[in-house]
């Protein structure tokens, strides 16, 4: 019995950013998946990729030979529901009709909030340490920084309009926060006292939240003032992160292991059913390491090179750099 749940969990691995912040891992979208997992009660080995911090496949989740990426049409919670073994925790609640209320306000006006706190209204420390802490401290400044930028340009925010940007983001954040915590109550459960992937989403949001963001954080500040919505978030995360009375994940895990060592073990269990077919997969996976690899190594020399550059014309007067954009202190 031991050795089939051992070669369940072999078979299903779930890769995802690093553990922080006393979480298994501090990425939202990486938890999010960990969570559903969780949830749906399906035995898995949980692994870290340390490369390609800004790649939007992670996280993604091996079972045997296929894979499902968080950046597939659907993300990758939708595409967890239709693999085999891990069934839908929305069937029966999804026909509600306050279900796309709910998904509404968890996927836009709360995603778009904590995005907006990690890289724009937070100091960015949280962020760094989430996704570049692992990097050189120019490569991975410079991808903050980009980063950043990205999120100020999705929101259209700019100098001008920055201040009225902020209070709409919190606005509606507060909006959602009073929403959800009158819809609880004291329930264990956002729909019908029995978990979904609303759940998932929510409390992935929730514990970034109470533990990725410092105190001065305003996004923590207004989920603090709901005490029932606390209780929620730290109630679940006793029952599925911290109780090790039956993990339904290894946490034997190596934190320095990649994607790479993953895969290594799919294709050694795949080669015990068809050799042949192995081999072709293996060959194939090969040539895609090696390209990504040398992509990487490329765009690291590139980033440096940015970084130079930019730091020698802030130096010399020529070029002029908005603080705003940037985002951080270049001197932490």
């Amino acid at each position: 019995m031991m050795e089939e749940e051992s070669e369940r969990r072999r078979r299903h691995t779930l890769v995802v950013r690093k553990p922080c912040f006393g979480l298994p891992t501090g990425c939202p979208q990486c938890l999010s998946a960990f969570i559903f997992l969780k949830l749906s009660k399906l035995p898995f080995t949980l692994d870290f990729h340390l490369n390609y911090p800004d790649s939007e496949q992670i996280p993604y989740f091996e079972a045997g030979d296929s894979v499902v990426y968080n950046n597939e049409k659907d993300g990758i919670i939708e595409s967890l529901k239709k693999e085999e073994g891990v069934g839908d925790l929305d069937d029966g609640v999804s026909s509600l009709p306050e279900w796309i209320p709910t998904k509404v306000m968890l996927t836009t006006w709360l995603a778009d909030a904590l995005e907006y706190e990690l890289w724009v209204g937070d100091d960015g420390s949280s962020a760094y340490s989430i996704y570049y802490s692992d990097l050189p401290w120019p490569i991975g400044k410079v991808l903050f920084w980009k980063k950043a930028h990205w999120v100020k340009h999705k929101h259209g925010i700019t100098k001008d309009n920055a201040e009225v940007k902020e209070e709409e983001i919190y606005g509606r954040a507060n909006s959602a926060y009073d929403a959800l915590s009158m819809w609880l109550g004291d329930e264990n459960y956002l729909f019908q006292n029995r978990s979904s992937s609303m759940d998932a989403i929510f409390l992935s949001h929730a514990l970034v939240v109470l533990h990725a963001l410092p105190e001065s954080s305003m996004l923590r500040i207004k989920f603090s003032e709901h005490t029932n919505l606390v209780r929620y978030a730290q109630r679940h995360k006793t029952e599925l992160i911290e109780a090790g009375t039956s993990p339904s994940y290894d946490p034997s895990f190596n934190s320095d292991a990649s994607s790479s060592a993953s895969r290594a073990r799919s294709t050694s269990s795949s080669k015990a059913k068809s050799k042949q077919k192995s081999k072709r997969e293996e060959t194939k996976e090969e040539k895609t390491l090696r390209k990504r690899a040398k992509y990487f190594v490329a765009a690291q020399l590139i980033a440096v090179f940015l970084f130079v550059s930019i730091m020698s014309g802030y130096a010399g007067g020529d070029v002029e750099i908005d603080d705003d954009d940037a985002g951080y202190d270049l001197d932490d």
